[in-house]
């Protein structure tokens, strides 16, 4: 099949790589303002380039990946459902909920698949969990905790524009806890502080939270983010039931240090990078979009799916401003 990219800065160019390697992409056509980044990849990987979105979606692609800066995610979704095109978009689907409703109620009753990038469901750690949650194998939840740290923060730049650490970072927390537990979240309690760089607290931005939500069953789950993370690239997960627990990413590259006598492990070098921690979970997911494409499987994450991970991020940036419980009630506007 022929594959289509729209923007090719990081994770865009990661994605073509990963693309080309896959046995089911015969060809690449790809789009970017920047010339530059696209001859590169065009050289690199053979693919063909066009001069603008609209003549890519012309240029007989069977899908196309969407990896464009967030302001242009809602032109370039509606842009290939209307040319009949499978499209998959890096989240989120827009950069307000707002512009994210328009969206969803454009693409409700289409019958073009439209796929959003929640990598983490595509990890062999979570997908395992998942599959032990709802098999029954640790009875009844009560507690879930979820984790990310990243090692640094992200340019002023690009915190001014992200949203938030909540809509920017936690909001991979939230689709994940509720993709693993099958549950929904109802309520929201979050804290966050500042005690790195000036800019961030000048974007009104917090760059370490907690968040303590509550699941439709009753079940606890605790959400920790950071910008500042020395040791490395921290993603992890633990389940805890009735009657077992478990836990994802605790494996030798874990970006933690024991202090216990005798305790060697992780022994590894740690994660440091998002594009480290998910390679491959990274080609699983593009992989699934190949087989969206091929009709073969239906969108492993609709927008509607990414739509209720925004809902919890706005509850809990206006539960961080307000300090305050919010219910996912009291936000939605769909």
């Amino acid at each position: 099949m022929r594959i289509g990219i729209l923007g090719l800065g990081r994770i865009g160019a990661f994605h073509a790589e990963t693309l080309h390697g896959l046995d089911a992409v015969e060809s690449l056509v790809v789009a970017d303002p920047n010339a530059a980044a696209a001859k590169a990849a065009a050289e690199r990987f053979g693919a063909h380039v066009a001069d603008t979105p609209e003549a890519l979606l012309a240029a007989g692609v069977d899908g196309v990946v969407v990896a464009a800066a967030t302001d242009a995610h809602p032109a370039l979704i509606l842009a290939a459902v209307r040319a009949g095109i499978p499209v998959f978009c890096e989240k989120p689907v827009a950069r307000t909920m707002t512009e994210g409703v328009a969206v969803l109620r454009a693409v409700r009753d289409s019958d073009v698949p439209v796929q959003i990038g929640y990598n983490r469901r595509f990890d062999a750690g979570f997908t395992a969990a998942r599959a032990a949650v709802l098999a029954g194998e640790l009875g009844p939840l009560h507690t879930v905790r979820s984790t990310t740290l990243d090692p640094a923060p992200p340019p002023a730049a690009y915190v001014a524009a992200s949203g938030g650490i909540f809509r920017d970072c936690s909001v991979h927390d939230f689709d994940i806890i509720r993709w693993v537990t099958g549950r929904e979240v109802t309520e929201v309690y979050a804290a966050g502080g500042n005690r790195g760089e000036a800019y961030i607290k000048e974007a009104g931005d917090a760059d370490t939270t907690g968040a303590v939500l509550t699941l439709d069953d009753g079940t606890l789950a605790v959400v920790s983010n950071s910008r500042y993370n020395g040791r490395g690239y921290d993603v992890r997960m633990e389940l805890h039931g009735f009657r077992d627990s478990i836990a994802v990413g605790l494996d030798d590259q874990l970006p933690l240090r024991s202090v216990e006598a005798g305790v060697t492990f992780p022994a590894g070098t740690p994660h440091d990078f998002f594009m480290d921690r998910f390679t491959e979970a990274y080609r699983v997911e593009l992989t699934a979009f190949t087989e969206v494409v091929a009709s073969t499987r239906p969108s492993p994450c609709t927008v509607a799916d990414a739509m209720e991970a925004g809902w919890i991020a706005e509850a809990c940036t206006l539960s961080l401003h307000e300090h305050r419980p919010v219910t996912i009630a009291e936000v939605r506007r769909d």
